[in-house]
Parts: C-alpha cells; structure tokens; sequence
C-alpha cells in the first residue's frame, strides 16, 4: 500500500481526525513507521498526537498482553534527552524492554535549531519549521519478577512522565535526571535487584553509509537491569541527539540501532570521536550499574561525565580508565562522586600520577597507620628538598593527599568508626604541624639565629590543640584551632639578633602562612582562643599564659571552659607538659563556676545563631552543644581532685563522670549515643560541600534531606519511610538532650 493510499484508508478509517493534522503527520514521520503499522494502529497514534498540547505534553496508552507483557505508547513534544529519561522511568516501574521503535518528527536540517545551545546546556528545545516536533515511541515490555502494575500505577506513571516532560520543556535536563535518577536507583534497592556491577562488554559499531542523515550506532550486548536508559542517557550526557531507535531482545542478548548526530545535526565522523563516544558511553553505562552505591545518583553520574572528559583530554591516563572500568573502581566512584563536591573536587584537582596510589592503596592502608609511619613518610618525601618553597610544596601536597585518603577510608569502609576517623585526622595534623614548625624554625634560624632564653640556655616552643582538635574530635571540614608559647624572654643567637617575642611571633606567622588551607574550614589555622584573642600576640611566652589563665588574670568564664579542650601536640614536649599541667590547675581548681553566665551564653547562641524554623544541629536546643557544653560545666564542677576528668576528649570525660557518679547509668548511655549521633550527622551534612558552616538541616520533604538520609546510611526498601526514620531518630535525640540539659542545668519552670 503506498503512502497514498494509506492516508486515504485512515482519513476514512478515522473521519474525527482533522485531515490537515494527518497530512502533517505523514509529511513528518520517517518513511520505514509507515512499513510497520496497521491503519488501525497508525490511527490511534495520530490521535494521540493530536491530543497533546504544552500543558498535557503527552499520551500514554498501556495495552496488557498477558504474561506480564504489555504493549506502552507514548506521544508526546520532542525535547533533547527525552527517550533516555523516558527508559529510565519505565525501567523504575519494573519494565523490561524487550522491543521497540523510536520515531521522532525531527530532521536534520532542523536539528541546529532544536538543540539545546552547548549540547548539555539548561536551554529548551525550539520548534523546528515553526510548528512542534513529536515523537512517538512504541515499547514491548515485561514486568520484571515480583513485580506488578496495576490502572494505579498506570496513573502514576503517567503523572510521573508529565512532570519530568515539563521539566525538559523547561530546559531543566538536570532536574529531570537527578528525579529519575533517584528513584530509578531506590527501585533497585528496594527490589533488591540492585546494579551489582554486571560488567558485561557492549560491542559499539558505528557505520555511516547506512543512512543518509545519521550515523547509525549498532549496539550488541547482555541485556541487564535498565540497559537502554544507561546507554541513552550516556549519549544525551555527551551531547548526542537520538532521532530513531530500533529496539530488539533475543533471550538475553540486545541487539538495539540508534540513529544519531551531534549537537549540530551532523554525523559522528573520525575515528577519534568515535572511540570517545564508544568509550564514554560504555564506561558511563557501566557506571550506572553502581548508582545504587550513591547517596545522590544524579550528582554522581554527573561529575562521571566530568570525569570522563577530564581522561579524554589527559595524555597519561590509562592507568585510571583502567581502575574505572572495574568493579571496584566503579563502586569505590559510585559512593564518592554521588557523596560530595569537595572530595569530588580533589578528585579532579590531583594529577592522575598522584591520584591512583590513593585508590589503589585504600583496601591496604590502614584508616590511622600511626604518627610514626606517617613521619617516616613525610620526612622521606621531603628528604630530596633543598628550598622553604619545595618543602612547602612537598608537606601540603603530603598533607591533602592524605587528607583525601582519611576522608575515603572512612567514606567507604563501613568498619572504621567515627572516633577512628577523628583520631587519624588528628594524627595527620601533628605531624604536618611538627615538620613544618621545624622547617620554619629552621628557616627562619639562618636569618637571625637560635632563640635563647636569659641565662643562655635555649628557648623552647610548643604548640597546642584546641577545640575538635585538642578533643581528637576532628571531622569532615574541621579547621585547626591553635595555641603557640614559648619558654620566655631572651634574644637570638645570630649576627642579626632580635628579641624572643618577636622571633616567635615572626614563627607563627611562617606556620600559618606556610600550611594551605584549600577548602574553607579545612585544615584552616585559627588562633582566635589564644589570649586576648585577636588583640593578642600570635605566641605567647609561658609566663604571659600562666598570667592570663589564672584567677586574677584577664581569662573570661569561656575562656576557661575552652581551656578544657587544650593538649599538646607539637614542639618541645617538656613544656607542653608543663602548660596541660597549668591548665589543669586552673581549669580544676574547684574555684566557683559562673554556671548563670555559661547559661546566660548558650541562650544568646540558640537565640542569635539560629534563624526562625531552622533546626542547627550544633546550637539549636538539643544540639550537640548542649551535651559538650553539659560536659565541660560537669568536668569544671567536680573536676579536682578526679584525673579521669581531666581530659580534652568529650567522650573520656563522659565516661569519666559516669565512673565517679556524676550521671548516672542512663543519662550515661544516652548522651553518649547522641553525641556520636550528632557527630556523625554533622560530618553526613558537611561532607557534602566540605563547609564547616553546614550545620542546618534540609527541609523534610526536600530532595537534599532525601539525599541526607542516603548517605547517612538511611536506605531500605521505601525511601519515605527511610527519611521519616531519620526524621524521628533525629527529633528523639535533640528531644532528650534539651530535657537533660534543662533539667540538669536550668531552674525549675525556665525552658530553653
């Protein structure tokens, strides 16, 4: 039957159907739709096609065919990615797609103006000639085992499509990903059918002889869980427009041809662009086998695509494109670039050359492998420097590299805990502070000679933690807040000799200029706490500290609940010893304690640093302030006297006023639960952006309060139900905390 005549049979077959609306449709359709449909079944399409408008952007009609067979058709606007997001959804609903046929309106000669500007830009699609370009795609699917569907699901479905539609519409390709993407991924987790890492081969042939207008991409391979939405949207995420797809199953093989060009309507010409785009769709189909690895699937698949362009660019790369096309490349990937921009920004930052030690060597290196093994490391990477400036180069690069394996062993390993991972980051930090304090002093020695005390004996000097980490309390995005002293007055020992202060003051200032913090809060130097805070010297002689932190000295209240935090982590041993042992003096002298000023504090922080609606895990109340707060008032008030107490660790003086009586078994059991909760919960919001100011938790019912509870470990087989625990989990810990607090701290009938 001619074209003509098949007009003519569904102009009489279907006399509601406006004739010019079936003469644009002929006029527009690939020739081979015409060759495989009956007038019965071209009708209905037509239908369909006139029945869309842009606020109903599309038709969906679902036809069982017994044995979990169905027949699905969709009509609908033509938008960039469409057929990929479109695979993706029918795979989350539980369907195979055994068979198909893919056909668009579009033709090449439209295609420069209907794509979107860079190929993966946030700009919609344009209708080519004036007049809106369609699709019509005919699936033949089966429900996956355990599966079912129902006129519900048939309903959902199609609210689903419409909505992630709209979204292309829009030009909001990655909005539409990152939906589909989620709930793609949660389908295979709670079906249990997960992405495993089937790492069967695609075999890519690419022939440009075939049709006139695009190359055609020939694919054979196994069929595995959502096959064609992994491969289709690896096309859209590499700037490839779809025209036509042939879709076809033999038992468990897939034998699919896509007709493709690039983003200006051309061909795929050159072998060089051809095995880019073989690679990169193979590598990102087999990416997305992992997605259920990660926290957030859309974000991971994207900084892939990233990656991917980052190796095709690289001249040394083979040894990373061959980490990541195995399983555990692909899982170690899956949970990091789906977990957080700062990692995933180190990632990319390190020259591959740097980076693939890391990788390879996680499963090996221990989380803390010891102050002693990392000096002996750090002092052989910076034996062969013969200037400040290449060891400067050399102890930075040392300390982010280490930095970033800390930060993926405790990321992937399920078996470290969070005071492991608290404690090799503090371990970390002595020993880079120790080299470079020893590199500047050495340094700076050649200008002006050796410090010496008075009496010609030499002047010592000592660093000091505080805060997280003086506690070993140290996490994702934590800076390092310090304290620099000194033995005491004297003069240098060279031909240009100057006074103690001022070379210790001019040390202090080489440390912190000397140690690049690369992200905000991470591994940044804060001297706030030392005496009299920014007014004061940057070192301090002993004399002027033990002055400052005594009863008649200028220390506030907070001055000296901070000083619990103090310990000794650098320099001269001999006086560290003797400054913890002056804070224990003062901190624990059993003088009275200001508890209504300390209370008076904390309500200004939950009233001022707390915005209306927000809950901040550190300072709202039940945070976990409350309970180091609760903590350093206990330590101070029955601190003399008990040893046990006198520790900068949150989690040693907890158990140590649980020994003595302080708390009784309950209260004991729960704080410490609570605080390792919230600590844990602060790290999961901070990993993300690596902010230390990323304390306040997403709303609910937000896309990023999902992604939370992923990465918090909240996953099972119904994402809802998993975000609501951790909703309630959170509330019952900040709930009995606040209760502790104010019935422990706070006079009876004042809240806070």
């Amino acid at each position: 039957m001619t074209k003509v005549d098949l007009r003519r049979a569904i102009e009489r077959h279907s006399p509601d159907i406006d004739r010019e609306t079936i003469k644009d449709f002929f006029s527009r359709m690939d020739h081979d739709y015409f060759s495989l449909y009956t007038p019965e079944e071209i009708s209905r399409h037509i239908s369909m096609s006139g029945s869309i408008d842009p606020e109903h952007p599309i038709q969906l009609r679902v036809t069982p065919r017994g044995d979990k067979r169905f027949d699905v058709i969709i009509v609908s606007f033509d938008y960039f990615s469409e057929f990929s997001i479109i695979c993706g959804l029918l795979a989350s609903f539980g369907f195979d797609i055994e068979k198909g046929n893919i056909y668009t309106f579009s033709r090449s000669d439209s295609i420069r103006r209907s794509f979107p500007a860079s190929g993966r830009g946030n700009k919609g699609k344009a209708n080519p000639s004036g007049s809106p370009a369609k699709i019509v795609d005919i699936f033949n699917v089966r429900l996956t085992e355990g599966e079912e569907f129902d006129r519900l699901k048939e309903s959902k479905l199609k609210e689903e499509l419409s909505s992630l539609i709209l979204l292309l519409r829009e030009g909001l390709f990655q909005e539409a990903r990152e939906q589909l993407n989620l709930r793609l991924a949660e389908y295979l987790e709670r079906t249990k059918g997960l992405f495993t890492g089937l790492l069967y081969p695609v075999d890519v042939r690419f022939n440009n002889r075939i049709s006139r207008e695009w190359t055609v991409m020939d694919l054979h391979s196994k069929d595995t869980p959502a096959f064609l939405y992994a491969v289709s949207n690896a096309l859209s995420m590499r700037g490839i427009y779809i025209h036509k797809v042939r879709i076809e199953s033999v038992g468990t093989e897939v034998l699919d041809r896509f007709y493709i060009s690039d983003r200006e309507g051309h061909k795929i010409l050159g072998e060089k662009n051809k095995t880019a785009l073989r690679m990169a769709m193979v590598l990102i189909k087999q990416f997305t086998h992992f997605l259920p690895r990660a926290p957030d699937p859309a974000r991971a698949i994207l900084a892939f695509d990233q990656l991917l362009d980052k190796l095709l660019e690289g001249k040394r790369s083979g040894h990373i494109l061959s980490f990541i096309s195995e399983r555990d490349g692909l899982d170690l990937l899956a949970h990091l670039l789906g977990t957080s921009d700062f990692l995933w920004e180190d990632f990319l930052r390190m020259r591959f050359e740097n980076l693939m030690p890391v990788l390879e060597d996680l499963k090996e290196r221990p989380l803390r492998p010891g102050k002693r093994i990392l000096y002996q490391e750090l002092s052989a990477h910076i034996s062969g420097c013969n200037t400040i400036e290449e060891k400067k180069k050399t102890i930075n690069e040392f300390k982010d590299r280490e930095i970033f394996s800390i930060d993926i062993k405790h990321l992937l390993d399920p078996h470290t805990t969070l005071i492991d991972f608290s404690c090799a980051l503090s371990d970390l930090t002595e020993v880079v502070l120790d080299q470079v304090y020893l590199s500047c002093h050495q340094e700076l020695s050649k200008r002006y000679g050796l410090p010496l005390m008075e009496d010609g004996t030499a002047c010592s000097f000592s660093i000091c933690g505080l805060g997280k980490f003086g506690g070993q309390e140290m996490g994702y995005a934590s800076d390092v807040e310090l304290l620099f002293i000194y033995s005491g007055p004297g003069h240098t020992n060279g031909d240009n000799s100057i006074d103690n202060s001022l070379y210790f003051e001019r040390l202090a200032q080489d440390i912190i200029d000397f140690i690049e913090a690369r992200h905000e809060g991470i591994f940044h130097i804060d001297l706030r706490l030392r005496p009299y805070g920014t007014a004061g010297s940057l070192a301090n002689s002993i004399e002027k500290f033990m002055a400052y932190y005594s009863p008649r000295g200028d220390a506030a209240q907070f001055e000296r609940q901070a000083l619990i935090k103090l310990r000794w982590v650098a320099g001269d041993k001999t006086l560290g010893q003797k400054i913890e042992a002056h804070r224990n003096s003062f901190v624990y002298s059993g003088d009275p304690f200001d508890l209504g000023g300390a209370l008076h504090l904390r309500r200004r922080q939950a009233r001022e640093l707390v915005k209306p609606g927000q809950v901040n895990v550190k300072y709202s109340p039940g945070g976990i302030i409350d309970i180091e707060y609760a903590i350093q008032y206990l330590q101070i008030m029955h601190g003399a006297g008990h040893a046990g107490l006198m520790t900068p660790s949150t989690i040693e003086a907890l158990d140590g006023l649980d020994k003595v009586g302080v708390i009784g078994q309950e209260d004991y059991n729960f704080l410490r639960e609570a605080y390792i909760f919230l600590r844990a919960l602060i790290d999961a919001l901070r990993i993300v952006r690596g902010s230390a100011r990323d304390i306040i938790l997403p709303d609910e019912d937000s896309p990023e309060f999902k992604f939370l509870a992923r990465r918090f470990g909240y996953r099972g087989r119904y994402r809802d139900k998993e975000t609501r625990r951790l909703t309630e989990e959170i509330k019952l810990h900040m709930e009995k905390v606040r209760r502790f607090f104010n019935a422990r701290f706070k006079p009876s009938g004042e809240e806070g």
